[in-house]
């Protein structure tokens, strides 16, 4: 896996995107995910959802979330799922997954403890 895409904002937002083997795209941020970067965020996730079924996104590393990253994951949900494709987010910390929960993003789309779990899903 490889692909780095680079800072949506530097300092702020690290974007990387990768496939595996077996064709899954995975998404990896580290950082904010506010309104600065959520277009970039937007078109990684688009774009890696156009060549991969699934993506799964990896949360591991986000310390804050706000609106426009919900918005971003609702959008690569719907084109997901209009190719026939899945959208899966992965490791959560608890400040992320209490925004998720709180807006039910997390009924919406599958949300796993871990990327491992969420490649298997």
């Amino acid at each position: 896996m490889s692909d780095t895409e680079g800072a949506a904002v530097p300092e702020r937002l690290l974007i990387s995107r990768a496939t595996t083997d077996d064709g899954v795209c995975v998404v990896t941020l580290a950082g904010e995910v506010d309104l600065d970067g959520s277009a970039q965020l937007r078109d990684v996730l688009l774009s890696g959802l156009e060549t991969s079924r699934v993506a799964v996104v990896d949360l591991a590393d986000v310390a804050f979330m706000d609106s426009s990253g919900i918005n971003v994951f609702i959008a690569a949900h719907q084109a997901a799922a209009a190719g026939g494709g899945t959208l899966r987010l992965a490791a959560p910390r608890q400040a992320v997954l209490r925004v998720l929960q709180l807006v039910g993003l997390d009924v919406l789309i599958a949300c796993y403890p871990t990327v491992d779990q969420a490649l298997t899903g």
